[in-house]
Formats: structure tokens, C-alpha cells, sequence
């Protein structure tokens, strides 16, 4: 698969599994209209949420709460650059805000403690295999379920485009792709929104996901 095409953002995020052991029950069935559940836990994803250093461990996540706050690295070789800040504020403002989610910017982010900053965006490749251009990783686990503070890592270079914050960020709150939800969806099918792999550079959530984000929310 190519890196990345003009007409279409190729998104390769990172999404461990581990198959050996079920650390997270999952209840049967969908409990709303959506087209699918593709919140985690679903009956294919259950390998629990791990605090990890890097995007290359295992471990898979929801949000602790509906307070979602965020920040971006402002200073150092992990710092977003001015475009890049402004398509992370549209994406929080006009695609999560609507949903059920309280979405604030945390100016003065909090990296220790019970009430952490819930996701921080970082421009970096740092652990990103050479076929990825971002990844969702948990830096610190409430629960087996639920962190504390995720960090999202996009390439730079002009990576940072909707399509592939949106879905990023739709990873930290619990979203997965279409081969892990249920009922199974393929990976490229358009009703999962900005999480579809590869996804489109200026997609958003749809409702599949509004209504999955809603009902956990």
C-alpha cells in the first residue's frame, strides 16, 4: 500500500492485539441501532488497556470519562507547528464537541495524577514503524478499560490532516477498525466514517460512530 496519495490520506495506524488471553469481558450484542459496534471491547478486541511508553506495545483503550481534554506539544522536537494546531483544534471542535463528549483544550496540561490531560498530540515518528503515520497509545491505565492519558504521535511533513487525527483521536476514546468490530466490517467500509483504514484526508466520524461514542458516553 502506498504511503500517502494526494486523493486519499493512507492511514496505517498501529492496533496490537494480543490473542493468548481475554483480559476485558464483553457483553453480547449491540445494545443500540448502530450499523456496528465498534467500541472497545467487541467480541474481536479484548486485549485489555496497558499502561505503555510507546506505540509499540500491546493494549487497547477508552477515555476515563466524558470530560475529554487535550493538549498539543508546544515546545521541543515534539512540538505541532501552527497548521497542524489548527486542524487538531477543528477536528475537537466540530467533530467530537457535537457528540456526547465534553471536548476542552488544557492550556495547562496535567502529566501526573488521577486527572490527567486525556490526550496529547505529538508530531513525531519516534516508535512509528516505517509503514505507519500515526499511532494511539496509552501512557497511563485507570482500568483494564479506561486511561487516564493517551498520546496520539503523527508524523510530520504534513500528516496532520483530518482524516487521520479524527481517526487517531477516535482510537483514543475507544473507536476500532472495521475487521475488529461487530459485526465484523471491512476495514474500507465508507459508513466508518474517519475510522475506515485508509481513510479519506478530510473525513469525519458519521453516524456509526457518533452513535457508538453516544452510547458509552
Amino acid at each position: 500500500m502506498p504511503r500517502t496519495s494526494a486523493k486519499r490520506l493512507s492511514l496505517r495506524a498501529i492496533c496490537i492485539s494480543v490473542v493468548t488471553f481475554t483480559t476485558v469481558a464483553v457483553t453480547a450484542g449491540v445494545a443500540w441501532a448502530a450499523y456496528t459496534d465498534n467500541m472497545y471491547p467487541t467480541q474481536y478486541l479484548t486485549v485489555g488497556c496497558f499502561s505503555i511508553s510507546g506505540p509499540s506495545g500491546p493494549g487497547f483503550c477508552q477515555t476515563d470519562n466524558s470530560d475529554l481534554t487535550y493538549y498539543m506539544d508546544s515546545g521541543g522536537s515534539n512540538m505541532l507547528e501552527s497548521g497542524d494546531r489548527t486542524v487538531v483544534h477543528n477536528v475537537m471542535n466540530n467533530i467530537y464537541e457535537p457528540t456526547d463528549l465534553s471536548v476542552t483544550y488544557d492550556s495547562t496540561p496535567s502529566f501526573s495524577g488521577s486527572a490527567e490531560t486525556d490526550i496529547v498530540y505529538e508530531e513525531s515518528a519516534v516508535g512509528l514503524s516505517s509503514t505507519a503515520d500515526g499511532a494511539t497509545f496509552c501512557n497511563n491505565a485507570a482500568t483494564t478499560l479506561k486511561c487516564d492519558q493517551q498520546y496520539i504521535r503523527i508524523r510530520g511533513g504534513g500528516h496532520y490532516r483530518q482524516g487521520l487525527t479524527c481517526h487517531e483521536t477516535g482510537h483514543a476514546v475507544g473507536l476500532t477498525h472495521g475487521q475488529d468490530a461487530s459485526p465484523r466490517k471491512s476495514n474500507t467500509d465508507e459508513k466508518l466514517g474517519c475510522m475506515e483504514k485508509p481513510t479519506d484526508a478530510d473525513e469525519g466520524l458519521q453516524a456509526n460512530n457518533i452513535e457508538n461514542i453516544n452510547a458509552t458516553y
